[in-house]
């Protein structure tokens, strides 16, 4: 019987990477001369791994003969025995078989290079080895490309981390290649290429618009060439990938919004330690509901567009979304930290250039949107995909402008407080969120001076929802409408503040998450 390794499935269940396989993957590359992606040099893995072995097995069954009880074997003969991972012996004895149930046979003594002596059958007609013919042995094997097909997502996890560990390769936009023989990239070539992108406005631009200006030696690979130049630009400060997944786009870094290096200070959330399990399933409901960014919510498989949400406070100062857990559906993912897209207004067809910024998690670009349409706090937005890739589609509720009873937050003695006055609204909006402010440089001062002294959620709670509370007849006040006034001032997502609400015996809860004062 001939026995392969890489037929059988525990072999491919701890499959290991070895320094010999990763010598074959950077001659591969060598001799190809591109760059390839994980699935290929995965696959091509695979089918070194079978033709290794089918050579291993040619090299042992030419050094004897191959063993099978059937078979007549003389002494000073030299047997391959394939089921004793091709142990050789010499033949140095024969002797009559003695079992009645066989018939009549021979048995063979076997000489291995260690010096054990083993029998063996031979001349035995009836034996299991002997149907198992190689040609037939052969006919049941799964092919390289059937064993990838059920295997593969253990060799490429395998691979990565290889590949990530060892300093010989580097990766790019999922191509690897090995670093020694990229093409060189100098100064100059990195300056044209500075040049063209400030030509451009910032970006974002694709390598192969940039290598085309940078004259390099023709006999170049134009893959190895793109690559190489994407390989210098990403180790160059001065340059940003910015494209979403699948695609490589790159930008000056110095012309990209400040508020997309550096987030807005209205963005920067408050870390507040609390016990999850204070939270009943209505009030984890209302913070499913809030979609916060901060909160740590678990991505829907799938979501309904347009997603509607609802803009906080510290969203319309710094003119972003949050790239939570429903919105994260509808912008543009990718492997970098920045990614460069495009907003479109559904209505108008007004497009801005859109930025999400995944570790800070926001999306920036509607600043000027949301003052030219004077968006107030609390707005309904509608976001969806566009029909062509790269482009995302807001829409406000537009509505025609009238004067609307509205919550205005004003400071007075350098503390936030609350009225209820008219205010022009020209989109919709939640009533319970919905918020005026006309003070900002007041605004920013309060919270300013509570970042500085750190002031605890709890006390920025205790102040802000008498405030709300006096502007409901019953006294009461909803979780949501706390959310967003504390939002004001200080950057949390709902899950303390409900929690605070929970532990603090000056409040208590009168269902449907209202709340008022105890007593």
């Amino acid at each position: 019987m001939i026995r392969r390794n890489t037929q059988d499935p525990a072999y491919w269940e701890d499959f290991q990477v070895t320094d010999e396989d990763l010598d074959y993957l950077a001659n591969l590359l060598v001799e190809r001369e591109v760059p390839l992606p994980l699935d290929e040099l995965a696959r091509e893995l695979v089918a070194f791994r079978c033709r290794r072995e089918e050579e291993r097995i040619t090299r042992e069954l030419s050094k004897g003969t191959l063993y099978l009880p059937k078979n007549r074997y003389e002494v000073g003969e030299t047997i391959v025995f394939p089921a004793l991972e091709y142990a050789v012996g010499e033949v140095t004895g024969i002797r009559e078989g003695r079992n009645p149930e066989y018939g009549t046979f021979r048995v063979i003594q076997v000489t291995f290079p260690q010096g054990e002596t083993r029998e063996f059958a031979s001349e035995l007609a009836d034996h299991p080895l002997n149907e198992i013919q190689q040609a037939q042995d052969e006919e049941g094997l799964l092919s390289p490309e059937e064993l990838y097909a059920t295997y593969g997502d253990k060799v490429r996890d395998a691979l990565n981390v290889r590949l990530e560990a060892s300093p010989a390769f580097i990766r790019l936009a999922g191509q690897w290649f090995v670093k020694d023989l990229l093409a060189e990239i100098h100064e100059g070539h990195l300056n044209l290429a500075e040049a063209v992108l400030d030509m451009a406005g910032g970006g974002p631009l694709p390598t192969e618009a940039l290598i085309d200006h940078l004259d390099l030696p023709k006999e170049i690979n134009q893959k190895l060439g793109i690559f190489s130049l994407n390989y210098a630009l990403q180790e160059d400060e001065r340059f940003d990938e910015v494209g979403p997944a699948g695609e490589v786009l790159w930008y000056l870094r110095r012309l990209e919004p400040p508020e997309v290096l550096e987030p807005p200070v209205w963005l920067t959330p408050v870390v507040v330690e609390y016990d999850h399990r204070l939270l009943d399933e209505t009030m984890l409901n209302l913070e499913r509901q809030l979609d916060d960014e901060w909160s740590e919510l678990v991505a829907p498989p799938a979501i309904e567009e347009p997603v509607v949400v609802v803009l906080t406070a510290p969203h319309r100062r710094a003119g972003t979304l949050p790239l939570s857990s429903r919105l994260s559906r509808v912008f543009p993912t990718g492997r970098t930290h920045r990614i460069r897209f495009t907003f479109r207004d559904a209505d108008t067809d007004e497009e801005m250039e859109g930025w999400v910024v995944r570790e800070r998690r926001y999306v920036y670009g509607l600043k000027e949107w949301y003052n030219r349409y004077d968006v107030p706090i609390g707005a309904y937005l509608e976001i969806s995909h566009a029909p062509e890739p790269g482009v995302v589609l807001i829409r406000r509720q537009a509505q025609r402008t009238r004067r609307e009873w509205v919550r205005i937050g004003t400071v007075i003695d350098g503390r936030l407080t609350f009225e209820m006055g008219r205010y022009p609204i020209s989109c919709k909006m939640d009533e319970l969120m919905g918020i005026a402010v006309e003070d900002l440089e007041s605004l920013d001062e309060v919270a300013g001076r509570m970042r500085e002294e750190r002031t605890p959620l709890a006390e920025v709670v205790a102040e802000v929802f008498p405030e709300l509370a006096k502007l409901s007849p019953q006294g009461m006040v909803h979780a949501s409408t706390l959310y967003s006034a504390v939002n004001l001032v200080m950057r949390v997502p709902p899950g303390p503040i409900l929690a605070t609400l929970v532990q603090d015996d000056r409040f208590v809860s009168i269902g449907d998450n209202y709340w008022r004062s105890r007593g």
